[in-house]
């Protein structure tokens, strides 16, 4: 049965969808079969994996809306094994659309049933914010990856993110955990970097990855191409970090 992952923090900017992106086409060369379900509005999960948005005719918006098969929802990409469901722009309005429909929050769950057990992973890319479609995500999820960026303020929106997760673990899926904090745009030169990894591993211990994603160029090039970085250039930095964080999670799921 595959494992649904869900990437989120409402803080943006942390690397969720170059995480997503990357941790999906690394599970995928590790021969994992992967789904992306993009539930971001912007859909930069969608165009980073190659998926040109005018010619999408079925997105996630429309299998929430419209009630659309999941399956014509599905686009392959350049990496075998790994498919994609793309989002739409539409998405922003999604949430207003969904206040009046029934078990609003388990909407992405019942989508992704008839299709869970076709892929090894389900990595589904959150947008940054704490909506409906968010909360559905987590609804749907067993586990949630929280991408954490090295800087200032990256612990201050946690403790919130932590909340949210304890009220949907009470009220709406009690089997989610917390696949692991990621510590991301890590520059080992930074003292600040490595005083943020320290107080993460303090407060959370086992639950950090011990894989960091550092800061690298080619990672940002990436979706400039439509290309997962272990396309674009495999022997990267970003490239082995992401492929560092499949094995993690592959052996912690074996």
């Amino acid at each position: 049965m595959g494992k649904i992952i869900a990437l989120a923090n409402q803080k943006g900017g942390v690397g969720k969808t170059t995480t997503t992106i990357n941790l999906a086409a690394s599970l995928a060369t590790l021969e994992k079969t992967v789904l992306v379900v993009d539930a971001d509005p912007q859909a930069n999960a969608s165009s980073g994996l190659g998926v040109n948005l005018q010619e999408v005719e079925t997105s996630l918006y429309e299998c929430i809306i419209n009630k659309e098969d999941v399956r014509d929802a599905i686009y392959t990409t350049d990496i075998d094994g790994l498919d994609i469901i793309p989002s739409h722009i539409d998405l922003v309005g999604a949430e207003i659309e969904m206040l009046n429909l029934p078990n609003r929050e388990k909407i992405i769950e019942q989508i992704l049933a008839p299709i869970r057990n076709d892929y090894d992973y389900i990595l589904i890319d959150c947008s940054p914010s704490l909506g409906l479609i968010t909360v559905n995500a987590l609804t749907a999820a067993d586990s949630i990856i929280i991408p954490v960026q090295c800087e200032y303020f990256a612990l201050e929106g946690i403790s919130k993110l932590l909340n949210t997760i304890k009220i949907i673990k009470q009220r709406l899926n009690p089997k989610l955990e917390i696949e692991g904090f990621l510590l991301t745009m890590y520059d080992s030169r930074l003292r600040l970097a490595n005083q943020i990894y320290d107080e993460m591993k303090r407060h959370f211990q086992e639950l950090v990855f011990k894989t960091v994603i550092q800061r690298n160029v080619k990672v940002s090039e990436a979706p400039g191409h439509g290309l997962p970085v272990i396309l674009y250039d495999a022997e990267s930095t970003g490239a082995k970090n992401h492929l560092a964080l499949a094995k993690e999670i592959i052996n912690k799921n074996a």
